[in-house]
């Protein structure tokens, strides 16, 4: 890497785009933007050369920074444990050195005071360009697929209480999982409604929905979310097959609906492909039946990301880690993942996901449901959010918005 003060610094190797990989290419920076994406000899040859003349030939593998969708937490820290900005901060700071520049915080489940409270935290932390949005995993769901939500602490559906949510978000609420066939989500007047009228996604999961409720819903939402002010026209899907009714040749449940979705253009389904979640031959075969730029693989992420075995908390329940899966201490359910977003990616990758369609799941698909073009690509205007890898894909070092955070 080469670096100059006044015209800002240069990175060379393997450069992974959506469009393909550029295997001897730089990447230029000036400020906070990406100046120049270029084969190693044309940008030689541009203004940007003094950068670039003396840069040696590496086994780097430069990507866009990735993006999550869905973080509970790390390092110790919860968001939806976090009474202020500075123990939320600590979560996404142990991300964002792992090589995610972008994270929407989630919390789970609770009541409406402890949301409202935890939702005022995590806008001022989004204020502060910590984090890049807020998803609710809750309260609108199926409590008999409740996994590690709290089935005591799950609410009626309230549209009023989505618009309350999100007027303290301050333009901050991305997407809220909810369970289409619990009465007061879908239809007319409903809380997927609301949502689309504040310019935030339903995410549809945690649900028992049989089969065709789901695809109703997800239709609707997409026709809903053609509004003017929202982010995505795509409505999402909690992490696919986590959390709601199994496939079966009797009965479908909602995980064919979803594909079927996603397959069209007309959803975004996440994958918590860590390799205890979803099997990695299951994430291989979603790429191949929906293409990347359908699917955000995710985290899942709780407390113990970046942490030993242990004991930790997930908003209202107690949670067990051993050999680095979480579960309910009193239950036994799955409860979140404990891996970064770099580890999704390269379990995807060595699972059988090609390179550039697995780094497409962790960049610009995801920045599409922020609704973000400056995020998620690593072109000439774009956000200088630079992730160098090894060949290995390690992350070696971390770059967000033209500054190394790690």
């Amino acid at each position: 890497m080469a670096e100059n003060e006044l015209s800002g610094w240069a990175s060379r190797g393997r450069v992974v785009m959506d469009e393909g990989v550029l295997e001897d290419a730089v990447v230029v920076v000036e400020g906070d933007t990406i100046a120049l994406v270029a084969p190693c000899e044309e940008a030689r040859a541009s203004a940007w050369s003094t950068l670039v003349v003396d840069l040696a030939p590496t086994d780097d593998v430069l990507v866009p920074g990735l993006i999550d969708l869905h973080c509970h937490g790390g390092g110790g820290s919860s968001f939806p444990d976090s009474p202020d900005v500075a123990t939320a901060a600590v979560a996404a700071r142990e991300h964002l050195r792992a090589g995610t520049t972008s994270l929407v915080a989630s919390l789970v489940t609770a009541s409406r005071e402890t949301l409202l409270e935890r939702t005022a935290v995590l806008a001022d932390l989004a204020d502060a360009g910590e984090i890049a949005g807020i998803h609710l995993e809750g309260p609108f769901l199926s409590a008999d697929r409740c996994g590690a939500q709290d089935p005591t602490l799950m609410q009626v559906p309230d549209p009023d209480l989505v618009r309350e949510v999100a007027r303290v978000a301050r333009g901050h609420l991305v997407t809220m999982t909810v369970a289409p066939e619990v009465p007061g989500v879908a239809g007319p007047a409903g809380v997927a409604d609301a949502l689309a009228e504040v310019g935030a996604l339903p995410s549809f999961g945690h649900t028992d929905a049989a089969a065709g409720e789901m695809r109703a819903a997800l239709e609707e939402s997409f026709v809903r979310l053609g509004a003017d002010g929202v982010r995505s026209r795509r409505p999402t899907v909690t992490h696919l097959f986590n959390g709601m009714r199994p496939l079966a040749h009797r009965e479908a449940g909602p995980v064919p609906d979803c594909l079927a979705a996603a397959a069209r253009g007309r959803a975004v389904v996440e994958l918590v492909a860590d390799g205890t979640h979803v099997h990695p031959a299951l994430v291989r075969d979603v790429f191949d039946m929906v293409g990347a730029g359908n699917v955000a693989l995710v985290t899942d992420a709780m407390a113990a990301a970046g942490m030993p075995d242990g004991a930790y908390r997930l908003g209202s329940q107690d949670v067990t880690v051993v050999d680095g899966v979480a579960r309910l201490t009193h239950g036994g359910s799955i409860a979140g993942g404990t891996a970064h977003l770099a580890e999704v990616l390269r379990v995807t990758v060595e699972g059988g996901v090609p390179l550039v369609d697995a780094v497409r799941a962790v960049t610009s698909t995801p920045a599409a449901v922020l609704g973000r073009s400056d995020l998620g690509r690593l072109a000439a205007g774009a956000r200088a959010d630079v992730l160098v890898l090894g060949p290995d894909l390690s992350v070696r070092r971390v770059a967000r918005a033209g500054a190394w955070v790690a």
